[in-house]
């Protein structure tokens, strides 16, 4: 089933449904061979891929992380076709990378990572790297460490309780500077533009949509259409603040402050900081043109 096949009003990115399978919530809305009911289970890898495609070959859409909920819907030959309860996005993530577990999360991780050991010592090998905001069971505190269920040890100042989040998004962006571009990245060896707005925005306890186009129909409210910033900089018809979020057709960055943009991009191949006029030239001479909005939280 193609995007185009599907009933108008439905994204493919969000929408469990192929031609010979689809979500049982769906029967009566779109057309698929066999409707079947979704199985809760969570991400247990510190990070798993999800794929457009049942391949470690197919492009990457986005990354679960541990203790991500997932809705599954298929598991063939390694590889299970599935929604993330956070996001709503559809993919195939490894079968491996999956488990049931009776324990909600009570934590997150709040460091860009940290890692999991198999005991209470740093002395140990390394059972997993958990980047931030990846969700953890914690049964108890000993010493400078807290227990992740029967599954190992973290150290415990880098976690906090799932109640708690920061209070400056753009902060938690910052700390990102720096690392790789990675299309469909949402961690610290790699991210995308659109990654690092959701999350950041996740650490500071604000849930958005991954996608940029998706981000910028829902996130806060829009301030400014593209034909403020046109012409030169001390001629815009806007001014920015620190956290407005700036979109192009395809891209997004955040203000660091009314000059300032952070953001994930292609061109450095990595989290950059740089005035927002200096993107705004060169962004406009490539494929992703003009600026579409200035939206603010």
């Amino acid at each position: 089933m193609n995007e185009s096949d599907l009933p108008e009003g439905f994204d493919k990115r969000l929408t469990p449904a192929r031609p010979d399978i689809a979500a049982a919530h769906l029967r009566g809305k779109v057309n698929a061979l066999h409707f079947v009911d979704r199985r809760s289970e969570r991400i247990v890898a510190g990070v798993a891929d999800m794929r457009g495609e049942p391949s470690p070959g197919a492009s990457l859409s986005t990354q679960a992380l541990r203790g991500e909920c997932v809705q599954v819907y298929e598991i063939e030959e390694g590889w299970a076709w599935c929604q993330l309860e956070a996001d709503g996005y559809v993919g195939y993530v490894p079968a491996a990378a999956l488990a049931s577990s009776s324990a909600p999360p009570t934590h997150r991780v709040r460091e860009l990572s940290t890692f999991l050991y198999p005991g209470p010592s740093m002395k140990l090998p390394v059972a997993a790297v958990l980047p931030l905001n990846s969700r953890l069971a914690i049964t108890a505190i000993e010493g400078n460490f807290a227990r992740v269920e029967d599954e190992g040890f973290v150290w415990a100042s880098h976690i906090e309780p799932l109640d708690h989040a920061e209070d400056d998004f753009v902060a938690v962006a910052e700390r990102f500077v720096g690392v790789p571009y990675l299309w469909g990245g949402k961690t610290a060896h790699g991210i995308d533009c659109s990654g690092l707005v959701q999350t950041a925005l996740d650490a500071a306890g604000i849930s958005v949509p991954r996608d940029t186009d998706m981000q910028e129909a829902a996130i806060g409210t829009r301030v400014a259409s593209g034909d403020a910033l046109a012409g030169e900089p001390g001629g815009w018809n806007v001014s920015l603040q620190r956290g407005d979020l700036v979109f192009w057709n395809g891209h997004v960055g955040i203000m660091r402050d009314p000059h300032t943009l952070l953001h994930a991009n292609g061109h450095h191949m990595l989290v950059a900081s740089e005035p927002l006029a200096t993107a705004v030239a060169r962004i406009a001479a490539n494929s992703f043109g003009a600026v579409t909005s200035i939206r603010r939280l």
